[in-house]
C-alpha cells in the first residue's frame, strides 16, 4: 500500500518550481496538498491573492503528481492542521525555505516522518520562486532608515545638525503602501522608471528624484525629506549630514561586504497595520535642541557601531535613536486619527496597536532593539535580533532584508 505524503502552501503564483516540488514529493507516495485559504493569505501577507482559493485548488488538482488537494481550514502559519487530520499522512514534505521547528515538532508528536527537500529546478529549467517572479515585474529598491531620520527636515536639523543613516533594500518582499518604507518616493520613481533604476551616479540620481518629487508646483506645502530619495538610490549603508537645509551637506557610504552581511544577519521586519487614513504623526511634536542633539548622537553611534560590527553598541544606538524620535514626535507610536478624514474606519481604530506590537516583540529574548521605519504611525517594526535567519524561521511573519550592493 502506497504511503500518504502531505505538502502545504499557498501556490498563488503557480510556477515550474512548485510542479518540480510536487514531483519530488510524489516520489515518496500518494501526494496530498493543503492550500492556504484567501483569508489566511490576507492575514499573513497583508494583501489579497492573485488567484482566489477555488481557482488555486483547481490548478493544483490538475497537476498529475497530485492525488488530492484541499483548502486548509485553519489559520496562520499552521493553517494545515485540520487538513492533517483529514489526510493522516505518513510523510510531511517541505522545501528548505518552508522548514520550521513547529512543523518538525508537530510531525514528531503525530508520528509523521518529516522530510526537507532542497529547492531545485526541473531538469533543464531555470530556478523559479514566487518572490523572484514578483520582483521581476518591478526591481526598484526601497529604503530602511536605521537611525537619525527626521533630521533631514530643516525644522529639525536647525536645532542641531546631524546624520541620517539608511540602507537601500532589494525588493525581495511585498512592499506595502503607507508603511514607512518610502513608498511615496518609490512611486514617484516608478512613474519615471517603472522597472529599475537607471545606471547613473547614485547621488546625482537621488538629487534628480528629490527635485522631481518636490517640484515647484507641488501644492500641499510639504517637502519630502531627502533621506527617502538618498536611501532608495544610494546602495549599501549610507549616512547623510543635515545642517538646516533640505539637501545634506555630506554623504558617506559603506559598501564593505562584511558590514553589509553583518547588518543582514541582525535585521528583520515585522508587518503591522498600515498607517491609517487621516493619520497625523506630527501633531503634538515637541522639538528641542536637547532632543535633536540626542537624535544626532544616536545616529553617529549607530554608524560607527555598524562599521565595527558591534552588536551591543549598534542595538543600544538603534534604541536610542527611536526613543529620541518618539520624544520629538510621540505621534509615531500614538498617531492622531481624525474621523473627518478617516471616515468610518476611525471608529474601530485602536490607537494603542503600535504600542501593543512593540510590547509583544520587544519582550522576546532574541530581540535586541526595535524601531518604526519612516514617520511611523503604522507599517512595520524593524527589529535588531541576535540571529535574523533563525528568527525568521521561528516567526514566519518576520521578513529578512537584503541590502542592495554597489555595482
Amino acid at each position: 500500500m502506497s504511503k500518504r505524503v502531505f505538502v502545504s502552501g499557498c501556490y498563488d503564483l503557480l510556477h515550474s518550481g512548485h510542479v518540480e516540488f510536487f514531483r519530488q514529493a510524489a516520489e515518496y507516495g500518494d501526494l496530498y496538498v493543503g492550500i492556504g485559504s484567501d483569508k489566511t493569505y490576507l492575514g499573513y501577507k497583508h494583501r489579497h491573492t492573485l488567484y482566489p482559493e477555488q481557482e488555486r485548488l483547481f490548478m493544483v488538482r490538475s497537476i498529475r503528481y497530485v492525488k488530492e488537494a484541499y483548502i486548509n481550514a485553519g489559520s496562520g502559519v499552521l493553517d494545515f492542521l485540520p487538513t492533517l487530520d483529514i489526510v493522516k499522512p505518513d510523510i510531511f514534505v517541505v522545501n528548505e525555505d518552508g522548514a520550521s521547528p513547529d512543523k518538525q515538532r508537530i510531525c514528531r508528536e503525530r508520528g509523521i516522518e518529516y522530510v526537507v527537500l532542497k529547492r531545485l529546478p526541473g531538469e533543464g529549467l531555470a530556478p523559479r520562486s514566487s518572490t523572484a517572479l514578483k520582483a521581476a515585474t518591478c526591481q526598484l529598491p526601497t529604503r530602511l532608515d536605521l537611525a537619525g531620520t527626521w533630521i533631514d527636515q530643516p525644522y529639525v536639523s536647525h536645532h542641531c545638525p546631524g546624520w541620517a543613516v539608511t540602507i537601500s533594500l532589494e525588493p525581495t518582499f511585498d512592499i506595502r503602501e503607507r508603511c514607512g518604507l518610502s513608498t511615496s518616493t518609490r512611486n514617484i520613481i516608478k512613474s519615471i522608471w517603472p522597472i529599475r533604476l537607471p545606471d547613473m551616479q547614485p547621488e546625482m540620481l537621488a538629487r534628480l528624484v528629490f527635485c522631481f518629487e518636490n517640484h515647484p508646483e507641488r501644492t500641499d506645502g510639504f517637502v519630502s525629506g531627502a533621506q527617502d530619495a538618498i536611501g532608495i538610490c544610494v546602495p549599501g549603508l549610507c549616512r547623510h549630514y543635515y545642517d538646516g537645509h533640505f539637501w545634506p551637506a555630506r554623504i558617506e557610504t559603506c559598501y564593505d561586504e562584511h558590514v553589509l552581511a553583518w547588518l543582514e544577519s541582525h535585521l528583520c521586519m515585522i508587518p503591522m497595520l498600515p498607517r491609517p487614513d487621516g493619520c497625523s504623526v506630527v501633531e503634538g511634536r515637541d522639538i528641542t535642541t536637547d532632543k535633536v542633539r540626542r537624535l544626532a548622537q544616536a545616529a553617529d553611534n549607530a554608524w560607527h557601531a555598524a562599521l565595527a560590527c558591534d552588536i551591543d553598541a549598534f542595538a543600544a544606538a538603534y534604541r536610542d535613536s527611536f526613543q529620541a524620535q518618539v520624544a520629538i514626535f510621540p505621534g509615531m507610536v500614538r498617531p492622531t486619527v481624525t474621523t473627518t478624514t478617516a471616515g468610518d474606519g476611525a471608529a474601530s481604530y485602536d490607537p494603542d496597536f503600535i504600542v501593543k506590537a512593540i510590547d509583544h516583540w520587544s519582550a522576546l529574548p532574541q530581540v535586541l532593539a526595535w524601531k518604526m521605519p519612516g514617520a511611523g504611525g503604522g507599517g512595520y517594526l524593524a527589529l535588531v535580533v541576535d540571529n535574523a535567519q533563525a528568527f525568521c524561521q521561528t516567526f514566519h511573519e518576520a521578513i529578512p532584508i537584503h541590502i542592495r550592493r554597489h555595482t
